[in-house]
């Protein structure tokens, strides 16, 4: 055995973490509705086949068919979902018992009939093609729809032996290469794992809250004030001149300036001190919420994108110090939102990189602190404030010396009264006042905030409509993987004809992320490939990491062995829980891949834990790789000698069906 890299794979795989998972709300993509009929199966069986699940594709297709729903379309894909990508020598015994009898039962092709025209050119594939008919057939090949050709090109390029097989093969890669780059790939396969963002909210305002004492006070001083004013008036009255009337109407008329300047005073200044707060930089180091929660998770949101989202020409450290008060007020807001509701983190990521950016934003306009100027004191509150107590202290001087002189005792006593009531009224209808005029700006703001957030989360579902279907995440992934496989035949200077097979353990790599529709399949954006090589010298193994956002792949190791080399292959594991791959050899470390992660908190009301296992293993080509693998760990090199001559045997009955459809 030879290693060309130093990489351990047993060491470098033996622990892959995986995000939480993302599920794409209830997208009715691979979800039949109740009795399904059998043309709504046939569909169905159409989207896992694209999506690469043959194994659920092949069920669903034999379901239609047994349901009474046969045309050259559904024969066409059920033979596709039958021999994708394998030999005809790697089909059981009842495969191909199935597959000639598939053949058996097909009517006359009718060249009119496009669906029937992909069946001829299939059972043309499936005869054996000699090296002068191969430009006739594939001319065939290229002669179809687009559909019908796809499907050939993308699913039976290793169907064939010989020269047909090395030009199928190049027609294949060719059409990878060109697809794994469609539809915009690359600005949009990162929407395929973001989840569907949860919608703005914004906190209540909280109701104006004064307490009773402040309501006693100023009903009560209210109420003493007036009853001192009019026994003051009286008492102007007895001494029957003008001047204590006009004193007296001028310390009134002062007391009502102040006390609307005055209001708008505390009011102004409440308002700015409690601002002031929201920005602050907390004196005390806040506490770490629980790990792995959703307060924790959103900390971490907060930290990135005020570490990323730094404003134009400052410096870092001053940034995140200078709105550690921001921050923290609004982890908080959002925290409040939206913890009750269940709501994932990565659903409210897209809020918090808005929250950051307008904070980023108004920063780089200096109107962060807009609200300082919004709140100075007018001068015109000022005039009133200062200017009515000017008067009252005027009017004052102008008629205490006259009810002093009329009636010093009563007279003193009502002042005093008046005095005594109007200090805590005053103060109390400031508190009351302000908190009136609290909730008005806190629902201007909320109604503010709402307009903003809302038009932020249109644009992000906006940004986010062309997130890719699973089948073109399926068809990426598909032609990555047969890029690689060509990559690979070249590094080994193998040529199509030189390989009897290929097989792929595909797993989710290290701190990827991975999302699926309901009932389908996951997706990973970061892939750990093992790609096998099984030539008559043995087996060539290839280990690769692929960046899926990118379609950029690194080999990180590369494997020779004999097939007698091969002691073991098993999978550890339930399949609603962690799986591994295990490839044992004799002279060497276990080769260990984990296949599968227990998920059972994506599930939604109608999915089976173990299905949904399944069709990920399914998608995956697992079960292929299996077969091929424990063939050759049982009977080493014998098992393709074998393997070809019951393959043979069977595939002369196979033949004489073929003559009669071909004629």
């Amino acid at each position: 055995m030879t290693t060309p890299t130093a990489t351990n794979v047993a060491q470098g795989d033996a622990h892959v973490d995986v995000q939480a998972g993302v599920v794409h709300g209830d997208i009715n993509f691979y979800r039949p509705p109740p009795d399904p009929s059998p043309e709504e199966e046939f569909t169905f069986a159409l989207r896992y086949l694209d999506a690469r699940v043959r194994d659920q594709a092949r069920k669903l297709i034999e379901k239609a068919v047994a349901g009474g729903y046969v045309t050259t379309e559904v024969q066409f894909h059920r033979l596709i979902a039958l021999l994708s990508g394998r030999t005809l020598r790697q089909l059981a015994p009842e495969e191909l018992d199935h597959l000639t009898a598939i053949c058996a039962s097909l009517p006359h092709l009718d060249d009119h009939d496009e669906w029937a025209a992909g069946l001829k050119v299939i059972i043309r594939l499936l005869a054996p093609v000699s090296a002068g008919e191969t430009d006739l057939v594939v001319k065939e090949i290229d002669a179809l729809n687009q559909r019908q050709r796809d499907g050939i090109y993308g699913h039976l390029e290793a169907l064939l032996e010989g020269a047909m097989q090395e030009e199928m093969w190049r027609k294949s890669v060719a059409l990878a290469k060109s697809q794994r780059t469609a539809e915009d790939r690359f600005d949009r396969v990162w929407k395929f794992f973001h989840p569907t963002p949860a919608q703005p909210r914004t906190l209540p305002v909280q109701p104006a809250v004064v307490p009773l004492r402040d309501w006693l006070r100023a009903g009560a001083g209210a109420a003493a004030f007036t009853l001192a004013v009019a026994q003051l008036i009286a008492l102007v009255a007895a001494r029957g001149t003008l001047d204590p009337f006009l004193g007296l109407l001028t310390c009134l008329v002062g007391l009502a300036a102040f006390c609307v300047g005055g209001a708008d005073r505390y009011y102004r200044g409440t308002r700015l001190r409690a601002k002031e707060a929201q920005i602050r930089p907390p004196h005390q180091r806040r506490r770490e919420a629980p790990p792995g929660g959703f307060a924790r998770k959103v900390d971490r949101l907060f930290d990135r994108y005020f570490g990323r989202y730094v404003p134009r020409g400052t410096d870092r450290i001053y940034w995140l110090a200078q709105t550690a008060g921001i921050q923290r007020h609004l982890r908080d807001e959002v925290v409040e939102l939206y913890r009750e509701q269940r709501v994932e983190a990565d659903r409210v990521a897209w809020l918090v990189r808005y929250l950051v950016g307008d904070v980023r934003g108004q920063w780089e306009r200096d109107t962060l602190t807009a609200y300082r100027q919004q709140l100075r004191v007018p001068a015109r509150s000022k005039t009133l404030h200062v200017g009515g107590l000017a008067f009252l202290a005027a009017g004052s001087l102008w008629v205490v010396p006259a009810i002093m002189a009329t009636a010093p005792l009563s007279g003193t006593g009502w002042l005093l009264l008046a005095v005594a009531s109007a200090v805590p009224a005053v103060r109390s209808s400031f508190r009351i006042v302000a908190e009136r005029r609290r909730v008005a700006d806190d629902q201007a703001e909320k109604d503010d905030k709402e307009t903003a957030r809302w038009a932020a989360y249109h644009r992000w579902c906006q940004k986010l409509s062309d997130k890719p279907s699973d089948t073109e995440m399926a068809a990426w992934l598909e032609s990555d993987r047969r890029v690689l496989v060509d990559e690979a035949m070249r590094q080994y200077r193998l040529r199509p004809s030189h390989v009897i097979a290929h097989a792929f353990i595909e797993a989710p790599a290290a701190s990827c992320r991975k999302a699926r529709y309901p009932q389908g399949p996951w997706r990973y954006s970061r892939y750990r490939l093992l790609l096998f090589l099984l030539t008559d010298d043995g087996v060539r193994q290839v280990n690769i990491d692929l960046d899926f956002e990118t379609a950029a792949s690194r080999t990180t190791q590369r494997l020779n062995y004999r097939f007698d080399a091969v002691a073991a292959v098993r999978i550890d594991g339930i399949t609603t829980r962690q799986q591994r791959f295990e490839l044992t050899l004799f002279n060497g470390e276990p080769i260990s891949v984990r296949v599968s992660e227990p998920d059972n908190e994506t599930l939604q009301h109608d999915e089976n834990a173990t299905k949904i296992a399944e069709l990920s293993l399914d998608a995956a080509g697992l079960g292929h790789t299996l077969h091929v693998l424990e063939g050759v760990a049982a009977e080493g090199k014998e098992w393709v000698k074998h393997r070809r001559r019951r393959a043979d045997e069977r595939l002369t009955d196979l033949a004489g069906a073929l003559r009669g459809l071909l004629g």
